[in-house]
C-alpha cells in the first residue's frame, strides 16, 4: 500500500484525489495554527527590540589600555626561570599577581618572545597561575601587555615591562571549526549546511535581540520566549524544510519551551537563583541597574535546552513519518504507541546527556565542592551548584513533556495526510505491510524493513516472467496466486 511521504520504488500507485485534498486540508490545520502564532512572535520581536542605547553602562574593559600601553602578539622563542628581580629594568623586585612586591629569592618564568609586528626579542614575564597550571613552551603565540611606552615609565617603578596576558588561539579554534563543518557537510549533505547556516542565524538574533535586550532591562520571560520561538522557527524550517513533518516538531517544541519557560519562572523565584557567589554575576550588577541577574538566569535556563528539545521533537515527529511509511494501515493507537517505545529510550538517553553536559561545564565547581568535604545535600543545593541542578531538572521535564506531545499531533497529522489504496491490506506489489507493533525493538523493524524491501525487489525483477506465463503480478509468490495456479 502506498504513502504519501514514501521514499519506495515506482511500484506505489499514485496519490488519489481525496488523499491530496486531505494532505492538504491537514496543511491548512498546521498552517492555521503555526501563522498566527508566528505572527505573534514577531511582533512581541518589534516591541521587545532593543535601542542600542549603552547610557548609565559603566564598564570598564580589562582589555582597554592607559595611553602608551598596547596589547601585542608574538611566538614564544625560549622559556627561562629566573628570579623574579630579573623581570624589573630597575631596582627592586617584581609584583606577583596579588600586586605585592615578590621575595627576592622567589623564581619566576620568562618567555623570549618574538613580536609579530617585528624588532628585537622582548622578555615576558608569565602569570604565576598559568606557569603552574599550564606553562608556556617554544612556539606558543601570545598575547602580552606592552608597557614600554607608558606614561610614567614602568621601569621607574621596578614593574616588568612586558607581561602575558593570554594564549592567541585563533589557529587552532579555525581548524576544529573547520573541522566541524567538514564533517556535518559530509555526512548530512545540503541538510548539514543548511543546519550550520542555521545556527549562525541563531547566534545572530541572541547577539543582536536578546543580550542587549537583557542588558536594557526588558521582561526576561518574555524575551527568552519570544528569541527561542524565533530562533526555532528559523532553525527547522531552514534545515528541515517546509513539510508537515517540521510543523508538527516545531508545535512540540513551542509546547516543549512554554513548560520550560513556567518552570524556570517558577524555579528562579522559589529558589532565590540571584547568582551570589558569581564574579560574573556581581560585574553585572556594578555595571547597571537595568540587568536582572535572576532574568539573566531565567533567560539562561530556557535557552540552554533549545537544542536537545529540538533533537527530541524532530525525531519523534520524523519516527511516526517512517513508521506510518512501512505500516499505513496501523491504527492511530498502535502507531502512537510504537512511536512511544522509540521516545522512551530517547528520553533516557537525553536526561543522562543534559546532566552530562552540565557537570562537565561545571566541573571546576564541582571539585571546589567536593573539597569542603560537605553533606551531599548541602552540595547540591548551594550557591555554586544549584544553579546547574535546576537547569538540569528544569530542562529534563521540559523535553520529556515534549516528547508525547510532539508524538500525538504527528500520528493526528500522518494520519490525516496518509495515502490509502483501496482493498484488502496487500500492498500494490503483493507485500503485506509491516505492523510497528509486532516488532519488538528498532533493530527488528530495521531488519523486517529489509527484507520487505529485498521482497518487493525480486517481485518486480519477476514481474515480466510472471507477464509472458500469463499469470498475474507476484501470484506464486502469494495466497491468491497459488488460488490461480490451482485453478
Amino acid at each position: 500500500m502506498g504513502s504519501g511521504h514514501s521514499h519506495a520504488s515506482t511500484g506505489h500507485s499514485e496519490p488519489t484525489a481525496e488523499a491530496i485534498a486531505a494532505r492538504r486540508k491537514a496543511n491548512r490545520i498546521l498552517a492555521a495554527v503555526l501563522v498566527p502564532l508566528t505572527l505573534l512572535t514577531l511582533a512581541g520581536m518589534a516591541m521587545l527590540w532593543p535601542s542600542g542605547s549603552k547610557e548609565g553602562i559603566s564598564l570598564a574593559s580589562p582589555y582597554s589600555a592607559a595611553p602608551g600601553v598596547t596589547f601585542d602578539t608574538g611566538k614564544i622563542q625560549s622559556v627561562v626561570e629566573e628570579s623574579c628581580m630579573q623581570g624589573s629594568t630597575a631596582a627592586g623586585p617584581s609584583p606577583d599577581a596579588t600586586g605585592q612586591p615578590a621575595p627576592e629569592s622567589s623564581e619566576c618564568m620568562f618567555a623570549f618572545t618574538q613580536p609579530d609586528q617585528g624588532g628585537s626579542p622582548v622578555k615576558v614575564v608569565i602569570n604565576p597561575e598559568v606557569a603552574k597550571s599550564h606553562g608556556v613552551r617554544p612556539g606558543d603565540q601570545i598575547r602580552y601587555l606592552n608597557l614600554s611606552n607608558a606614561q610614567g615609565a614602568a621601569a621607574s617603578q621596578g614593574s616588568p615591562a612586558y607581561i602575558f596576558v593570554d594564549f592567541v588561539r585563533t589557529l587552532p579554534i579555525v581548524m576544529l571549526a573547520l573541522l566541524y563543518a567538514l564533517v556535518v557537510i559530509a555526512v548530512a549533505r545540503w541538510r548539514g549546511l543548511r543546519a550550520l547556516l542555521g545556527l549562525v542565524g541563531a547566534y545572530f538574533v541572541l547577539a543582536s535581540f536578546m543580550l542587549p535586550a537583557l542588558v536594557e532591562g526588558k521582561p526576561p520571560l518574555l524575551l527568552a520566549l519570544v528569541g527561542s520561538t524565533v530562533i526555532m522557527i528559523g532553525v527547522l524550517y531552514f534545515a528541515h524544510g517546509f513539510s508537515a513533518r517540521t510543523s508538527t516538531a516545531l508545535l512540540g517544541t513551542m509546547f516543549g519551551l512554554g513548560i520550560t519557560a513556567l518552570l524556570a519562572a517558577w524555579a528562579t523565584d522559589a529558589a532565590n537563583l540571584a547568582g551570589v557567589g558569581s564574579h560574573d554575576a556581581t560585574t553585572l550588577i556594578n555595571t547597571s541597574a537595568n540587568i536582572s541577574i535572576s532574568g539573566v538566569i531565567l533567560c539562561g535556563l530556557i535557552i540552554s535546552g533549545l537544542g536537545v528539545l529540538n533533537d527530541v521533537t524532530i525525531t519523534q515527529s520524523s519516527a511516526v513519518w517512517e513508521l506510518y511509511e512501512l505500516a499505513p494501515g496501523t491504527s492511530a493507537r498502535k502507531l502512537f504507541s510504537s512511536a512511544m517505545r522509540i521516545g522512551r529510550d530517547h528520553i533516557a538517553s537525553t536526561v543522562y546527556t543534559i546532566a552530562f553536559a552540565y557537570a562537565g561545564a561545571a566541573l571546576p565547581i564541582l571539585i571546589i565542592v567536593m573539597l569542603y568535604n560537605r553533606p551531599l545535600g548541602d552540595t547540591l543545593t548551594s550557591a555554586e551548584l544549584s544553579e546547574e541542578v535546576i537547569r538540569t531538572l528544569v530542562g529534563s521535564v521540559g523535553l520529556v513533556l515534549a516528547i508525547p506531545v510532539t508524538t500525538l499531533i504527528a500520528v493526528l497529522v500522518v494520519k490525516a495526510t496518509g495515502i490509502r489504496t483501496a482493498g484488502a491490506p496487500v500492498g500494490a506489489d503483493g507485500t503485506a505491510p509491516v505492523n510497528p507493533d509486532d516488532v519488538g525493538d528498532t533493530g527488528a523493524l530495521a531488519a523486517a524493513v529489509a527484507s520487505t524491501r529485498s521482497r518487493r525487489a525480486a517481485l518486480e525483477d519477476a514481474a515480466p516472467d510472471e507477464a509472458e506465463s500469463g499469470a498475474s503480478p507476484g501470484a506464486p509468490e502469494t495466497r491468491r496466486g497459488r488460488r490461480a495456479d490451482r485453478g
